[in-house]
């Protein structure tokens, strides 16, 4: 086998691709900064020929600072305990309506859209109202991820709650602890 750094750098590439790509497939849920942005935005996406899509505004999710020729930072979470699995950067790019690698981003897309109010007429709606955007792996000379198991950042990452009207507007009642925990009592089955 050839341990060269030619060779090393390919196979750890390869590597890198293949974490990026499966954490990306099976993570129902991404964060995504935008490049002059301070703060991440979680962001339901769908996996399409190579890179992440996401579909926003209009009725949809907000995409603020996400512009095409623009880049990224994205950060997949892991499905099973939903914390940080890989981070890595994105170049931006925005798909034209109706085209080609829209309608198959789309199809995606549809597949994962929950709840939607019109999915009989969603794609029309999404290509009048909503922006496609695709995220695509932009490694910059020393790999494909920036964030992997192993090799993750000290600091926290933590944030502050955006700002919200929403308040509890009394303190939860004394009794409601003792009647949502209480064992059921009961026949048992005979």
């Amino acid at each position: 086998m050839d341990r060269t750094p030619a060779a090393t750098a390919t196979a750890d590439d390869f590597l890198d691709r293949a974490l990026l790509e499966e954490a990306a497939k099976k993570s129902g849920l991404l964060w995504v900064r935008a490049d002059g942005q301070e703060q991440s935005r979680a962001l339901w996406h769908a996996w399409y020929d190579g890179a992440v899509v996401v579909v926003g505004d209009g009725d949809e999710q907000p995409l603020h600072g996400l512009s095409a020729g623009a880049g990224a930072v994205v950060t997949v979470r892991s499905k099973d305990k939903g914390g940080r699995l890989t981070g890595w950067p994105a170049r931006v790019t925005e798909l034209a309506p109706r085209g080609e690698a829209w309608l198959g981003a789309v199809e995606e897309l549809k597949g994962k859209r929950l709840n939607a109010p019109d999915t009989d007429t969603i794609t029309e709606r999404w290509a009048r109202e909503c922006r496609v955007l695709r995220l695509e792996p932009a490694g910059r000379g020393d790999g494909l991820l920036t964030e992997q198991p192993g090799a993750m950042p000290d600091d926290s990452h933590a944030v502050v709650p955006m700002p919200t009207p929403a308040t509890t507007r009394r303190p939860v009642p004394a009794g409601l602890p003792r009647l949502l925990f209480k064992r059921r009592t009961g026949r048992t089955g005979s």
